[in-house]
């Protein structure tokens, strides 16, 4: 089955759909897409490397994971797919902490340009990675992910360390990578 992104304006009202290869290029238009942010019940962040086959921002560290909502998909839904499929991940808890979130990257020619709303997760097991979507993970200390993004920024993924630098202020983040 071939998967669709959903082509948006401005104002994130759907104008479209391609398919999800074709719409990442060098002209990539605005479309939606989601990332999350996974904390284990030790409140440790799973940090995730992108497969290395991967056409968009291939070995990149960045969030636990990515993903884009299929056209009338729920975002939430998206997401718990994603976490799913990428993960072996089901959420304990999902919440929407950065609802209108946007940006812009490019690597290697390729560049992302979403609305990307950010939620926060908390799981209760141990992932069993999907070797197409991610190359590794580690789980860290959320204070000494925020050093060390602030310290290296180039090491991670564009779209994390804007996402991180809103994050890191938020009672509810902290909430969950003191209190799971």
């Amino acid at each position: 089955m071939q998967e669709l992104v959903v082509l948006v304006d401005d104002s994130n009202n759907q104008i479209g759909v391609l398919p999800k290869l074709e719409a990442h290029n060098s002209h990539t238009p605005l479309h939606r897409g989601f990332s999350c942010y996974v904390f284990n019940k030790n409140g440790q962040f799973m940090l995730t490397q992108r497969a290395l086959s991967k056409k968009v921002f291939p070995g990149i560290w960045t969030n636990s994971c990515c993903g884009h909502p299929a056209p009338a998909e729920e975002i939430s839904h998206a997401v718990k797919r994603r976490l799913e499929f990428e993960l072996g991940l089901e959420p304990k808890k999902l919440r929407l902490v950065l609802p209108k979130f946007r940006y812009q990257a490019e690597m290697n020619g390729i560049l992302e340009n979403e609305i990307c709303p950010v939620y926060i997760a908390q799981v209760l097991t141990e992932p069993v990675i999907n070797p197409d979507e991610v190359e590794d993970y580690k789980w860290i200390d959320w204070k000494s992910f925020i050093n060390e993004i602030a310290q290296n920024p180039q090491e991670y993924s564009k779209w994390c360390v804007e996402q991180v630098e809103q994050l890191r202020y938020m009672k509810i983040v902290n909430d969950y990578a003191t209190k799971c």
